[in-house]
């Protein structure tokens, strides 16, 4: 995995802000908040960003909401004022949200759409999560609706409805009936990406906004590599 820092404020691609939040396409490689690495994560960007365009002195707010693991891409909320973050906490906590994910994989699956449904079973010391047809000790259920929305020559891109949220989700369940996405050696796919990455992208997200209670719909631009770009 290369080890990218986000330098500057003029890297980020804000697909959304108001008084009270901010959403932002991750690139692949960002880490939205601090860890061992010492990379600069996109939360301080984001404070940086919001400081000089607003010209706000001394420190700037900002809630890390939720996160995206540093291989993917796509949409991540910050929350500007701390009323926003208790009431977007509750949203993603209680699962108020609908979240849609983009994946680039092999092996089509067997059906052009279905349930998958496993319990998943984390190891810490790995970072990663195995996928069991059957309830096992320290496991937690995990649920996700795929589409085959796409056929490329080599590769298949589904369109993925999360209905839970656990640790390396879509990667692990996609592994286990052998379609690991692209890129995705931890999860079985032959050969990392040039970048780094995985092809598995945050691609939308709707919710109910928590101040002014208006419907928010989220669409994140895909990178900007070949395949990619044959999905849309």
């Amino acid at each position: 995995m290369s080890s990218k820092k986000i330098s500057n404020k003029d890297n980020l691609q804000v697909i959304y802000e108001d008084n009270h939040i901010i959403a932002i396409n991750k690139r692949v490689g960002d880490i939205v908040q601090g860890d061992k690495t010492g990379d600069t994560p996109l939360s301080e960007i984001v404070k940086q960003y919001i400081a000089e365009k607003y010209n706000k002195p001394g420190a700037v707010f900002l809630g890390v909401v939720h996160r995206l693991d540093r291989p993917t891409s796509g949409i991540v909320i910050f929350a500007r004022t701390s009323k926003a973050l208790t009431r977007l906490n509750k949203l993603f906590s209680e699962r108020n949200t609908q979240k849609t994910y983009w994946a680039i994989v092999k092996n089509e699956p067997a059906t052009s759409s279905g349930t998958l449904i496993h319990f998943l079973k984390r190891n810490p010391k790995q970072n990663k999560s195995y996928a069991h047809k059957n309830e096992v000790p320290d496991s937690k259920n995990a649920i996700l609706e795929y589409q085959v929305v796409k056929k490329l020559d080599r590769y298949s891109l589904l369109e993925i409805d999360l209905k839970t949220g656990r640790h390396h989700q879509i990667r692990s369940q996609l592994s286990s009936i052998g379609s690991p996405i692209k890129g995705d050696l931890k999860y079985g796919f032959d050969r990392s990406n040039k970048d780094g990455g995985i092809h598995l992208h945050s691609r939308k997200l709707s919710f109910t906004h928590p101040v002014n209670k208006e419907e928010i719909n989220l669409v994140a631009p895909v990178p900007n590599d070949p395949v990619w770009r044959a999905c849309v």
